[in-house]
């Protein structure tokens, strides 16, 4: 298992290639990788604060992924949107 901030450092590289490759702005690949690897909602052990609540607030596993899944998937379509928006190709 690697944390997220393992998973930007190491996604990160490879979203520079796809975007040279691709011959646009790699700002928009570079937010992406970070948003993605901040957006972890669907375990309790996909960031710290999601394990620093698990034990205390008396959550079971699957109430992660029940809650977790649509949050992830919505930030998933609205950053697709977004980030060009923002940072175009």
């Amino acid at each position: 298992m690697a944390s997220n901030v393992v998973t930007a450092i190491i996604m990160t590289p490879i979203a520079l290639v796809a975007a040279t490759s691709l011959g646009v702005d790699p700002r928009p690949f570079i937010f992406a990788v970070c948003f993605a690897a901040s957006a972890s909602f669907v375990t309790p052990i996909g960031y710290q604060t999601n394990m620093m609540v698990f034990g205390p607030g008396g959550y079971k596993f699957s109430d992660y992924f029940k809650t977790g899944l649509p949050l992830a998937f919505t930030l998933w379509i609205t950053a697709s949107v977004l980030l060009p928006v923002f940072w175009p190709f």
